[in-house]
């Protein structure tokens, strides 16, 4: 079998966005050794394409919030299936990292007083997210990169990982893996496709996403669902699959930037969503929830968005599923744009607030210059087209809340790969912080597993195992096209799968997924393992098509429509379906089971406070 090199680490990091260097800081700053794995290259993690801001209460612009009102929006916007103690941790820990990253040298925007300034987001009560115009993310990779680059972290760039070890595992990728701790990780070098394995003690995951599993995805092409799909088959649960976010406004036109974000922050600087007939349609549709937080008329909307601390906020800034579905609803029903969206406008403020046009580029500098550059159109005159786009999975690796360790010793997840933070439907800025909190704790506590275990045994025959099955895409001269299968199961996805769901659409996309199991069976890729995309293509798949069948089977099981996951024929909540979880994990004869797991009572200072909140 093919030859590999053995790289040793105390700490594998897997991911290098801001949870993975986040946590491989932290656990490099405790004085173990820290490998760090990047699918691309360092400083191109998707994490760079988050715009609007870093939710955290640190009350710069409201002296009313803190981190009781910030917990209690968390637990609202996920419908109270969050883990109430993953909300609280992060509520209360969110300032402190960005405190943290300012002193690392990140240059927020600033209040006429310096403190860092904070813009209104969906879903917040107060405005929370500190920011760096709409180009946040780039400025938290590059505050952190900086300051990795002065601890002893090993940085290994363009690698893609395939499969976890663990300490007397049996059996290879795609098997029952039912050993006990893991202990490293097998990847290939994806320029020169050499092997190599990474011993260590314990391992971060912090991969990301699954939005390539569908056609109109804001996410970039490393989110193939990677991490969640290694915890899986190393035996980890998974929770909440079936929460995908759909965020509301996406590039519609023209089609080659389909589904290309466009920031939160436009509606939370002013910006107003209209139908073809030019109104405002989300004031049609206020949920009762919501009512007595969110503007009645245009005006007293402007009004909050400008600062006005007794005004209400306007309905464009209700939570991504809501505002999602509402422009779904205008579509359908034959109110949408030419290209089949709506017009987001933020040009509107001119007749508002003096030198409109600066202010706008000046807060919005990535959105002038995207719209600008591919699609012709000056967002300081003109309204843009937008509709929903794949961006968010709140489901992922089940991790404990104080630790981020998975149900599997020694295997920790955070970021976007783990669940339990956000519940039912994740509130914009969230995630940023999300990042912070938790690839902290992760690093933190991956560290201290580290030193308290030693290095465990690798079998050769599970690496044998792994790497003859991924190569065998070499050995068939025809075969399916990698890209071709991959092609068919976002555009299942897309239909099945997408925004509103059905029973017999999602029964049928799991048998679709079983055709599309057995066409990878039979891919075929030629040349050799050398700059080969369409071996990494085929490679991905088998992690895609992990994540499409947790996500169907997850959302065939909950029948009932909350946050981000609604059924068109059960499209009320069902109190009873909001007292549990669905765990996703692998039976001991390889398929996969979806069980409920009861949720954990909230401690009743919290049950409190929620209710002193309402």
């Amino acid at each position: 079998m093919a030859l590999y090199d053995v790289v040793d680490y105390d700490v594998l990091v897997i991911g290098a966005g801001g949870a993975g260097l986040r946590a491989a800081v932290e656990a490099a700053g405790a004085g173990v050794s820290v490998g760090l794995i990047c699918k691309s290259l360092l400083g191109k993690a998707h994490t760079v394409m988050a715009e609007g801001g870093i939710a955290a209460a640190l009350s710069n612009v409201d002296e009313r919030d803190n981190w009781c009102v910030h917990f209690t929006d968390t637990m609202r916007g996920g419908q109270y299936l969050n883990n109430w103690r993953m909300a609280e941790i992060h509520a209360k820990e969110a300032p402190d990292r960005v405190k943290e990253l300012e002193a690392w040298g990140a240059l927020f925007d600033r209040t006429r007083d310096g403190r860092i300034l904070q813009r209104n987001f969906g879903g917040h009560k107060y405005p929370r997210l500190a920011h760096v115009g709409d180009r946040t993310g780039l400025e938290m990779i590059r505050t952190l990169q900086d300051h990795a680059i002065h601890q002893k972290i090993g940085v290994h760039m363009e690698f893609t990982i395939i499969g976890l070890l663990k300490e007397g595992a049996a059996g290879g990728v795609g098997l029952s893996n039912d050993g006990g701790r893991v202990v490293g990780a097998l990847g290939y070098e994806r320029e020169k496709g050499r092997w190599f394995v990474f011993r260590a003690k314990a391992i971060v995951l912090a991969t990301g996403g699954v939005g390539r599993a569908f056609k109109i995805t804001s996410n970039s092409w490393e989110y193939t669902g990677d991490g969640q799909s290694l915890a899986y088959h190393a035996g980890a649960d998974l929770m909440d699959m079936e929460f995908v976010q759909f965020h509301p406004t996406g590039m519609v036109w023209p089609p080659s930037v389909q589904g290309i974000l466009v920031t939160e922050g436009v509606r939370g600087e002013g910006g107003i969503l209209l139908n073809n007939d030019k109104r405002r349609f989300m004031f049609d549709d206020i949920p009762e929830l919501y009512r007595n937080q969110t503007a009645d008329n245009e005006e007293e909307g402007w009004k909050y968005t400008q600062g006005d601390r007794e005004a209400r906020r306007p309905p464009e800034l209700l939570t991504r599923d809501h505002v999602a579905r509402c422009i779904v609803r205008e579509i359908k029903e034959g109110r949408g744009s030419p290209h089949k969206g709506v017009y987001l406008d933020i040009s509107w403020i001119k007749d508002k607030i003096p030198h409109a046009a600066d202010h706008i580029r000046k807060k919005l500098p990535s959105m002038y210059h995207q719209f600008m550059k591919l699609a012709d159109i000056d967002i300081t005159k003109e309204p843009m087209e937008v509709g929903p786009t794949t961006h968010y999975i709140m489901g992922g690796i089940r991790v404990d809340a104080d630790s981020q360790m998975s149900t599997v010793p020694g295997l920790f997840a955070a970021g976007e790969c783990a669940a339990g933070l956000h519940g039912a439907n994740r509130l914009g800025g969230n995630s940023l912080s999300d990042l912070l909190v938790f690839g902290k704790r992760a690093g933190e506590y991956a560290g201290q597993w580290a030193r308290e275990h030693g290095q465990g045994a690798i079998d050769d025959a599970v690496v044998d195992s792994m790497m003859r099955r991924a190569l065998e895409p070499f050995e068939r001269v025809q075969g399916e096209n990698p890209y071709q299968v991959q092609y068919d199961l976002q555009e299942m996805m897309q239909d099945l799968v997408g925004i509103v769901r059905k029973e017999e659409e999602l029964a049928e996309a799991v048998l679709q997924l079983e055709k599309l199991k057995e066409r990878m069976g039979r891919v075929a890729v030629h040349g050799n393992r050398e700059y080969n995309n369409g071996w990494h293509t085929a490679l991905d798949l088998f992690n895609l098509l992990t994540v499409s069948e947790a996500i169907a089977l997850s959302a065939i099981r909950r029948k009932e429509s909350r946050g981000a996951h609604f059924r068109e024929d059960f499209p009320n909540k069902d109190d009873k379906n909001g007292k549990y979880n669905l765990i996703v994990r692998k039976g001991a004869d390889g398929q996969m089971q979806v069980v409920q797991q009861a949720l954990a009572e909230m401690r009743p200072d919290l049950v409190k406070l929620i209710e002193e909140m309402k």
